[in-house]
């Protein structure tokens, strides 16, 4: 299972928030590279960057965090937050992400998703399916649609989709544990997804049961940041899985 630790930029500077509400930021600190650069220093590969100015936004708009960290580290970073066109897609990928997350616009415009699948490959292009009470929610959580999410990414799945990020939104931030039972149940509708779970890790000994439950990733913020796993112990987790 890969250890992807969370980025997530406003203003530039490297914030989380609770459920995803922008009024419970808090600052981490003002320099995300400083930040990519500790990950990389303890053998983690791969970097989950969330743009959420570009959330709001609708576009595009912390590029140049990511051309610096992409140009610095060598981490396999996937960037997500408000992409919505080709445009940003070449702005993102020229800019050195690896894959991109598209949510919001795969449920409000699918052929614009789908189109991507084809154009740039499903190895490019992850289905960000985040959840609450198991329906999609969509425009940075600040909406939720009509969509169940396990037939949401069925019906993606037939069009090529192999990556999955879902975060359940009621976990997202709390530290309270993750979802492994929405987890399990994805894992045995879903078969051949790539799963990777996302929101409310908060302990180290979370991980070998995702691991065991057969995620193919785990995104890592908040714990990290607040010191609830050290990046000693992901360290060793990595070291012991290769």
């Amino acid at each position: 299972m890969r250890i992807i630790p969370a980025i997530d930029i406003i203003d530039g500077k490297c914030v989380r928030l609770s459920k995803g509400d922008y009024n419970t930021k808090k600052i981490y600190n003002e320099h995300p590279l400083e930040i990519a650069k500790q990950f990389e220093a303890h053998g983690i590969e791969f970097l989950h960057l969330v743009d959420l100015d570009g959330a709001k936004a609708s576009h595009i708009v912390n590029h140049k965090v990511l051309e610096e960290i992409a140009s610095k580290t060598s981490l396999k970073i996937d960037f997500g937050g408000g992409l919505k066109t080709d445009d940003d897609l070449r702005i993102a990928f020229e800019s050195g992400a690896g894959q991109i997350t598209g949510g919001s616009i795969a449920v409000k415009q699918p052929d614009i998703f789908k189109n991507w699948l084809s154009k740039f490959g499903s190895d490019k292009i992850i289905l960000g399916a985040d959840a609450n009470n198991e329906k999609i929610a969509i425009s940075g959580w600040l909406e939720e649609s009509d969509e169940d999410l396990i037939p949401f990414v069925q019906n993606y799945q037939k069009d090529g989709v192999q990556y999955v990020i879902c975060t359940d939104i009621a976990k997202d931030g709390m530290l309270e544990g993750p979802s492994f039972d929405l987890y399990e149940k994805m894992l045995s509708q879903l078969p051949n997804i790539k799963l990777i779970a996302s929101g409310g890790i908060s302990t180290f000994d979370e991980l070998p049961k995702l691991a065991e439950l057969g995620c193919e990733g785990t995104i890592i913020g908040k714990a990290i940041y607040e010191n609830k796993i050290s990046l000693k112990q992901l360290e060793d987790f990595i070291l012991n899985k290769s």
